[in-house]
């Protein structure tokens, strides 16, 4: 049987109203209304953080705040986010950006985004209601690349989506998108601003200790190819692979042997939303 399209409403005050049709099943849940603190750290975003925000305002979802956390940008990064109504505050390396953003933070759960990344539509009300129906404390995605070239997409899909739902039971993994409950977050001190990289991974294998961690099925983030274009789709490929063998035999990455660069995928350009 077909699957149906899922549908979303308010009802009262108090409480949402999930509707999910799966085959001939009719599926209702109701879960105590809640806020989504949206953050997203940035250095010199101004030509990607224009579609990502695009995307967030065209969702029906709407119960939810946006904070900037910025590492200092000397674009237009931060006239485009007050411009649209976002929460700024000073980031730094995307951990410490991510701690600083969910301290500002009013909502119940945490959404963390990177900044070159876009939301298909209906995002937010399937990804809220999968994580909700799954009792979910900590969740992240999978993820395809903008550009719809199937060479790319094979690759996201065999050395990344693939993987992270066959090992989504033993061995978390997060990376571009979280969902977290902001009291979980709370409790494990935040993102580890001692790591060099894969705070996002040792985040959810953290959480997972405390929590019920998911890869949600009901939608996908695509990203910006933006750093294996620039770096080389081996060489960056062979990064993450290091640093996950590094993960998993010897412990999180703390030194800079990988030469990690923030920012430097960025390039200048004027655009509006």
């Amino acid at each position: 049987m077909a699957r149906r399209k899922l549908e979303y409403k308010i009802e009262g005050e108090n409480s949402f109203l999930f509707y999910q049709n799966v085959s001939d099943y009719h599926i209702l849940k109701r879960v105590k209304r809640f806020m989504l603190s949206i953050v997203i750290p940035t250095l010199n975003e101004e030509k990607y953080l224009v579609p990502l925000l695009r995307s967030i305002k065209s969702e029906k979802f709407s119960d939810y705040e946006i904070i900037v956390a910025d590492a200092g940008s000397t674009d237009r990064t931060l006239e485009i986010a007050k411009k649209n109504g976002c929460i700024t505050t000073a980031g730094g390396l995307p951990a410490k950006g991510k701690n600083q953003g969910a301290g500002m933070a009013k909502g119940d759960i945490l959404f963390f985004l990177d900044a070159d990344v876009i939301l298909p539509k209906n995002f937010l009300e399937k990804s809220l209601a999968e994580y909700k129906k799954r009792s979910l404390k900590i969740a992240s995605f999978c993820l395809l690349p903008v550009k719809k070239k199937k060479s790319y997409r094979l690759v996201f899909n065999l050395f990344y989506n693939f993987p992270i739902v066959l090992l989504e039971k033993f061995l978390p993994h997060a990376a571009t998108g979280i969902l977290i409950e902001k009291n979980l977050f709370k409790e494990l001190s935040g993102f580890d601003e001692t790591l060099s990289l894969a705070e996002d991974h040792n985040l959810a294998r953290r959480a997972k200790k405390l929590g019920n961690y998911g890869i949600l099925k009901s939608s996908k983030i695509f990203i910006s190819e933006r750093r294996f274009e620039k770096d080389g789709w081996l060489k960056t490929s062979l990064k993450y692979l290091f640093c996950e063998l590094h993960m998993i035999f010897i412990g999180p990455l703390k030194s800079d042997i990988l030469k990690y660069e923030y920012g430097h995928y960025s390039k200048n350009k004027k655009d509006d939303i």
